[in-house]
């Protein structure tokens, strides 16, 4: 397992962008979605890019409310259904299932959510998970 990101949504990624770079970090990456309306910015320390910053951007959004604007922690995993299934199996509900083989949502006990991403590329869709609903929000 390798710890990825953390994501929190923003309102102003410019003046965000500006405040992180006073802190030190910098862009490494950018991905603006035209179709779902989005941009991801990912910034990091100079020299170490083994923790990033993951800046959403929702378009359409005006403002966040309920503690939506932090998004979640991130990790790789080596195989996203054996992952999921122990998780299962201890009593994690798994709120968005691994369907394309590739990202899963759990949350916390305290209600944060953790995102799961199969290292490499994504494992041909499998059984009970190519099927499994979303289970609450994620």
């Amino acid at each position: 397992m390798k710890y990825l990101h953390t994501m929190i949504r923003v309102s102003d990624p410019a003046d965000t962008v500006r405040f992180f770079n006073l802190l030190g970090l910098n862009e490494v990456r950018r991905h603006d979605n035209e179709a779902g309306r989005f941009s991801l910015i990912f910034l990091a320390a100079p020299g170490d890019e083994s923790a990033q910053i993951e800046l959403t951007h929702n378009w359409d959004e005006a403002g966040y409310a309920g503690g939506r604007n932090f998004g979640h922690v991130a990790y790789t995993v080596e195989n996203i259904y054996e992952s999921c299934q122990r998780l299962a199996d201890g009593g994690v509900v798994i709120n968005r299932p691994p369907r394309d083989g590739r990202m899963a949502f759990v949350k916390s006990p305290d209600g944060i959510s953790v995102e799961l991403l199969q290292s490499g590329g994504a494992l041909p869709p499998t059984e009970p998970w190519a099927s499994a609903p979303n289970i609450g929000s994620w």
